[in-house]
């Protein structure tokens, strides 16, 4: 009986090893991605939206300190995208970098990201949320609600939007979502609001090698109109990658394990940060990420700083080219096929705060939706002491969750 039980035994584990072998191929594997040429395209074009989009506000925002999260936006207006049609659909497309590419393969790429963000590092903390939230009284397409489910784990859900209480309980789910950095998103539902879609991100990553307390000093930091303020500045002596061009010095500072990266550019002496952000394309971004290709040891002197940031993205994304789905001409019937449906408002709310140990980032964008009855070898010196450029990237993907420009740190 022993020897039957035994061959039993490793006849089903023989079983067991030929089926997850079989199966292996299907398996996310944590830590890993693996990008077909479309998804890479894809994730450029993405990061291309983002530089595009950063540019523009940076050009009306002026002398301030400005975070967005081009991962969120791109998350938000994704979902938003498969309820467009028509000239609409087409707006979409050119805004986002989508021109020619397939919706399932866009989708798919959303998805792969959604994966594989959450999982790339144990010890970096990145929670990606999606949600749709309609009237109750208001239809819309089964397929629209599978598409968002499938692709962007969206979770959908009905409500009385005359309900006093309505706005709070979407407002505690972007709490929730935000590690409560980002308290709300929607100050009020008029009656022509339909439908809110959402994206939250919350980031919180610590420095692989983290910056000692002690030596955190006060320091002048030289202000864009010439004068100088008090800062708290960190200090510390590491090995680093670092680049320097002809504009400004460079220097990529990982979280954990290296695959999530706080990319930071100062100006030299005679250019500015503005200097910096002219440069910044898509092919710039691949050519300084290519360009971190030796550690040196470098004597890195950042302030600390910590800000929010709120902005309604409507004319930014029409001067963009998505000013038809803000119109009347709006053309989201696949959404509900009634159409009579615009974009009312993108908001875009965000919070940074880095010091010592890490990093921590949130960002939320809403797309409210509603009726068209409304209208090397050496050593350098790395020292942040004048306004500058930063970026959080994944490394693996290229993606480019967050860029910021700091004019004034404050803590």
């Amino acid at each position: 009986m022993k020897s039957l039980s035994k061959v039993l035994e490793f006849f089903l584990i023989s079983l067991l090893i030929i089926s997850c072998s079989k199966n292996e191929g299907n398996i996310f594997k944590p830590g890993n991605i693996n990008l077909t040429l479309k998804q890479q395209s894809i994730i450029q074009n993405t990061n291309d939206f983002g530089i595009r989009l950063f540019k523009g506000l940076n050009n009306t925002e002026g002398n301030v300190n400005l975070f967005i999260s081009p991962l969120s936006i791109s998350l938000a207006l994704g979902m938003a995208y498969n309820g467009s049609a028509g000239t609409t659909k087409t707006a979409f497309e050119a805004t986002l970098g989508y021109a020619g590419l397939n919706q399932n393969e866009i989708n798919s790429t959303y998805k792969t990201l959604l994966d594989y963000f959450p999982t790339c590092d144990n010890k970096v903390k990145l929670d990606i949320a999606n949600s749709i939230w309609y009237r109750q009284d208001f239809p819309v397409l089964q397929s629209f609600i599978d598409t968002t489910k499938k692709y962007f784990y969206a979770q959908v859900t009905s409500l009385d939007f005359n309900d006093p209480f309505a706005k709070d309980i979407i407002n505690k789910w972007v709490s929730d979502n935000t590690n409560h950095k980002i308290p709300t998103i929607i100050d009020e539902i008029s009656s022509d609001n339909v439908m809110f879609l959402i994206n939250a991100v919350y980031f919180k990553g610590l420095f692989k090698m983290a910056f000692d307390t002690s030596k955190t000093l006060d320091y002048p930091f030289k202000l864009s109109d010439g004068t100088t303020k008090q800062v708290l500045m960190m200090n510390q002596k590491a090995s680093h990658l670092y680049f320097e061009n002809s504009v400004f010095s460079s220097v990529e500072l990982p979280y954990s394990n290296g695959k999530f990266n706080m990319e930071i550019f100062v100006p030299k002496d005679g250019s500015t940060v503005e200097d910096i952000i002219n440069q910044l394309t898509v092919p710039a971004w691949n050519n300084w990420l290519s360009s971190y290709a030796m550690k040196q040891e470098v004597i890195v002197n950042l302030p600390k700083f910590k800000f929010s940031y709120d902005k309604t993205l409507n004319n930014s994304l029409s001067d963009l080219g998505l000013g038809i789905a803000f119109t009347r001409s709006a053309d989201f019937t696949n959404i509900n096929p009634g159409g009579k449906l615009l974009i009312s408002k993108v908001q875009h709310k965000t919070f940074v705060e880095v010091n010592e140990d890490g990093t921590e980032a949130a960002a939320v964008t809403s797309v409210g939706i509603s009726t068209t009855s409304i209208g090397g070898g050496n050593q350098f010196i790395f020292t942040v002491d004048r306004p500058f450029l930063f970026m959080i990237s994944e490394k693996d993907s290229k993606s480019i969750l967050f860029i910021g420009k700091v004019v004034e740190p404050a803590y």
